[in-house]
C-alpha cells in the first residue's frame, strides 16, 4: 500500500484510572469505524492510559505490553471497528521493571497482534521531571514491520536525541510515531509560531528537521490537560518527509485529526535530498569516531596562570538589559489560564463554583475575570473583605470588578474578629502583627464561605510576591488552585490591560493595604520592574557580575537576591524530622490529582 490513512488522537487522560482512558479510546475506535474513509493507522499521546505525573503512583498502575495488547484487541472488537494498527503511550511492567513504553498492535485481521514495544531510553530528570526516580531507561531503538512498511515510536525526549530518530531511519523506518507529553511552557511573543506556547513551537521545529533531515513522516501525538498545574497543551501534528505539516491538532482541546498520505513522497524525499543514504555511508566512519569520543582524554598541562584565566569565548555570557525579556503574548495566556482554572476546578476536582478575595488591586482583578471567563459569572463569589483602616477605594474598586463581571459580590467586616482576638491576646498588636492577623482572618473568611457555598477558594498571589516572600505565610498562599502564581508583577499588570480591567486599578500603585498609606514597591525599596527583571535573571542562573553589567546597581540586586534568599522557608511545606523509610513527600509520593 502507498496511501496512508494516519488519525492522531489527543485527549485529556482521567488521571489513574486505566479503564475510563480505554473507554475514551473505545470511543475513538467508534469514531473510526463510522468514518467514511477509516484510519489505518491511530496514534496516541504518551502514557494515556493514566496520565503522566504519577509519582510513585507508577508501581500501582503499571501494567504488562500484553495486558494492553489484551484490551485494546476487546475495546476494537466491542467498537465493530475494521483492522487498523495502534500506538499507544502507557506505564509498562516488564520483567520485574518499569518503564515508560510505547507499543505497536495490529487489530483486526489475520494478522493481527503486538508488533513492537518501544521503552523511553532518555528520561529527563530535571526541573518539573523526576522520571529516573520512578521508571527504569529503555536500552534499544528498533524499527519494526506493520500493513504499510516499516515504523517505528519514540517516546517525548527520546526525539531531542539526534540520533535516535536517525537509527530509526537507518533500520528503514518511513514512519516514525512520536508520542509525548510535553508540559507547555513559554509565553513570549512568537513572530513565526503565534499564539502558541514557546516550548510546542520547539517540538514543532524538532518534528520537521526529523522528517526532512530523514525523508520520512512524522507523527507527533501529544497528550492534552492540566496534571497539579503542569499543562500539556495538544497540538498534535503531522509532517511529511519534506518536512512541510500534513495535518495539526488544535491547542488544549481534545481532538482528533486525520490525513492521507502517500509513502511514495518517502521515495521521493529521499532520493531528491539523500541526506539518509550519506549518513548511512559514512556511518562504519563516524562508529569509529564515537569510538575514539568515548575514550577518556587526557587533559592539557596548564600553568597556575592559565587555571585563573578563563578563555573570553568561555565568559558566561553577559544578559540582556532590562527591556521585553519578561513580555508576554496575552491572548495566549488567557486561554491557557482559563483552560487550566476549567480542568483544574470542574474537570477534576469537580467543582462549578469559585470563590475569591477580591481586594480591589489587580491581581485578584484578574483572577477574577479569568475565572469569569472559565467558569461563567454565574458561578464566581468575589468577598470584600475590610478593616476598619482599610483605604476606601479597595471597597470601590473591588465593586467596579464585580459590577464589570456580573459576578456574585459579599462584604464580610472583619473590624471585630481581628480586634477581638488582638483584646483577647494580652500583647498590644505592632501594626506588621495585625496586617498579619487580618491576612489569616480574610483566608478564614474565605475558607469558611467556600465550605458553606460549595466553592473551590482560588489564590491571587503572583510570583514576584512569592518570590520576595511579600506574603503572609499560610494567609494569601493557603488556596488550593492559584493561576497567576507563574506571572511576575509586570506580567499580571500586562494581562490585566488585555482582559479589560479597569484602568483605575490597573494604574494605581500596588499595596496590601494592612497599613495606611503602605505600598510594594515603598516596602521593597525597588520598582517591580527592576525587581522582576532582576528576579528572572536569578532564576535563569545569571551571576551578580553579570546581572550589574546588564544595567543593574549593586544595591538593586543585593536587596532582590537578600529577599529571595531569605525567603525559601515559606515556599516550602513545614519542616518534618523523617524517621521511616515511608516518609511523607519524601519516599511516599503522590501528586495532587491522584
Amino acid at each position: 500500500m502507498t496511501a496512508l490513512t494516519v488519525a492522531l488522537c489527543q485527549f485529556r487522560p482521567t488521571k489513574g484510572r486505566p479503564d475510563d482512558n480505554l473507554d475514551r479510546i473505545e470511543a475513538a475506535f467508534r469514531s473510526a469505524a463510522a468514518a467514511p474513509s477509516p484510519p489505518d493507522v491511530l496514534v496516541f499521546p504518551e502514557t494515556i492510559l493514566t496520565g503522566y505525573f504519577l509519582e510513585g503512583g507508577v508501581l500501582e498502575q503499571a501494567q504488562s505490553a500484553e495486558a494492553v495488547a489484551a484490551a485494546l484487541v476487546e475495546r476494537h472488537a466491542r467498537a465493530a471497528c475494521p483492522p487498523l494498527e495502534v500506538c499507544v503511550g502507557f506505564y509498562e511492567l516488564h520483567e520485574g521493571h518499569l518503564y515508560n513504553s510505547a507499543l505497536w498492535v495490529a487489530l483486526g485481521g489475520d494478522d493481527a497482534g503486538l508488533r513492537h514495544v518501544h521503552r523511553k531510553l532518555f528520561l529527563p530528570t530535571y526541573g518539573m521531571f523526576d522520571e529516573e526516580r520512578f521508571v527504569d531507561a529503555g536500552r534499544e531503538v528498533r524499527a519494526f514491520d506493520t500493513r504499510f512498511g516499516r515504523a517505528a515510536m519514540l517516546v517525548c525526549e527520546d526525539a531531542w536525541h539526534g540520533m535516535t530518530p536517525a537509527i530509526a531511519a537507518l533500520d528503514g523506518a518511513q514512519f516514525l510515531a512520536v508520542v509525548a507529553a510535553g508540559p507547555a511552557r513559554g509565553l513570549a511573543p512568537d513572530p513565526l509560531q503565534p499564539g502558541q506556547p514557546g516550548s510546542l513551537a520547539r517540538w514543532e521545529r524538532l518534528a520537521r528537521t526529523i522528517a526532512s533531515e530523514h525523508g520520512m513522516f512524522v507523527a507527533l501525538a501529544q497528550l492534552v490537560g492540566f496534571e497539579g498545574g503542569k499543562g500539556f497543551p495538544g497540538g498534535s501534528l503531522l509532517a511529511g518527509p519534506d518536512g512541510e505539516i500534513v495535518a495539526r491538532a488544535p491547542l488544549f482541546d481534545d481532538a482528533t485529526i486525520q490525513s492521507t498520505v502517500d509513502l511514495e513522497d518517502v521515495v521521493r524525499a529521499r532520493a531528491t535530498a539523500p541526506l539518509l543514504s550519506d549518513l548511512a555511508e559514512k556511518l562504519p566512519h563516524l562508529q569509529r569516531e564515537l569510538e575514539r569520543v568515548q575514550q577518556p582524554r587526557v587533559p592539557a598541562v596548564r600553568t597556575a596562570t592559565d587555571a585563573h584565566r578563563l578563555p573570553r569565548s568561555a565568559r558566561p555570557p553577559v544578559p540582556p538589559a532590562m527591556g521585553d525579556a519578561l513580555a508576554i503574548d496575552p491572548q495566549l495566556t488567557r486561554r491557557w489560564l482559563v483552560e487550566f482554572l476549567r480542568d483544574d476546578l470542574t474537570r477534576r476536582r469537580g467543582f462549578t463554583k469559585a470563590i475569591l478575595g477580591l481586594s480591589g488591586g489587580v491581581d485578584s482583578a484578574v483572577v477574577a475575570y479569568l475565572a469569569a471567563e472559565a467558569l461563567g459569572p454565574e458561578n464566581v463569589i468575589a468577598v470584600r473583605m475590610p478593616y476598619r483602616t482599610s483605604s476606601p477605594d479597595s471597597l470601590a474598586h473591588a465593586h467596579l470588578v464585580t459590577e464589570a463581571l456580573g459576578i456574585e459580590e459579599r462584604t464580610v467586616d472583619i473590624s471585630a474578629a481581628v480586634d477581638g482576638y488582638a483584646a483577647a491576646s494580652g500583647v498590644a498588636p505592632t501594626p506588621a502583627r495585625l496586617g498579619n492577623v487580618m491576612a489569616r482572618t480574610r483566608m478564614i473568611t474565605l475558607f469558611d464561605l467556600s465550605a458553606a457555598l460549595a466553592a473551590l477558594p482560588l489564590g491571587t498571589g503572583n510570583k514576584s510576591e512569592r518570590l520576595l516572600g511579600y506574603f503572609t505565610w499560610h494567609a494569601d498562599d493557603s488556596p488550593p488552585v492559584n493561576p497567576i502564581g507563574d506571572l511576575f508583577k509586570t506580567q499580571v499588570w500586562a494581562l490585566a490591560r488585555h482582559l479589560g480591567v479597569p484602568e483605575a486599578i490597573v494604574d494605581k500603585p500596588a499595596s496590601a493595604d494592612l497599613v495606611s498609606g503602605q505600598t510594594d514597591e515603598d516596602d521593597f525599596g525597588v520598582s517591580y520592574a527592576v525587581a522582576d527583571a532582576i528576579l528572572d535573571l536569578l532564576l535563569r542562573g545569571y551571576r551578580e557580575p553579570q546581572i550589574i553589567a546588564a544595567g543593574f546597581s549593586v544595591e538593586q540586586v543585593a536587596l532582590v537576591r537578600q529577599r529571595l534568599e531569605g525567603t525559601h522557608w515559606k515556599r516550602r511545606p513545614p519542616s518534618v524530622a523523617v524517621l521511616s523509610m515511608t516518609a511523607v513527600g519524601e519516599y511516599y509520593l503522590r501528586p495532587v490529582d491522584y
